[in-house]
């Protein structure tokens, strides 16, 4: 869970991942969800934020079906494919889901 000065901190990463929902065609409740798991997973070091908020974004995009490539993500957020690939289970498990084994 997070606390409202989690959202004011990250304002940065969270107005990235809007720009990147528009990018993508997604809609408010994949946003929603992703805004959620990036403040729930939101790690200390800087460098990893967009990395985290990119594995947010394709997570979200999963739950609610409207699932995009990877290497689209990536790309909307400016991070690598890999950054992705590598991240977005554990952005799930985190959140209580279970990851595809896919």
């Amino acid at each position: 869970m997070y606390r409202a000065s989690d959202h004011v901190a990250n304002e940065e990463w969270i107005d990235r991942i809007d720009e990147a929902c528009a990018t993508l065609d997604l809609g408010d409740d994949v946003r929603s969800t992703a805004v959620d798991l990036f403040l729930s997973n939101v790690p200390d070091a800087d460098r990893s934020k967009a990395t985290v908020a990119a594995a947010s974004l394709y997570a979200a995009a999963l739950i609610h079906g409207q699932e995009r490539p990877q290497s689209a993500v990536a790309d909307a957020m400016s991070v690598t494919r890999l950054s992705v690939h590598t991240h977005w289970k554990d952005v799930l498990e985190e959140a209580g889901f279970t990851p595809p084994s896919w």
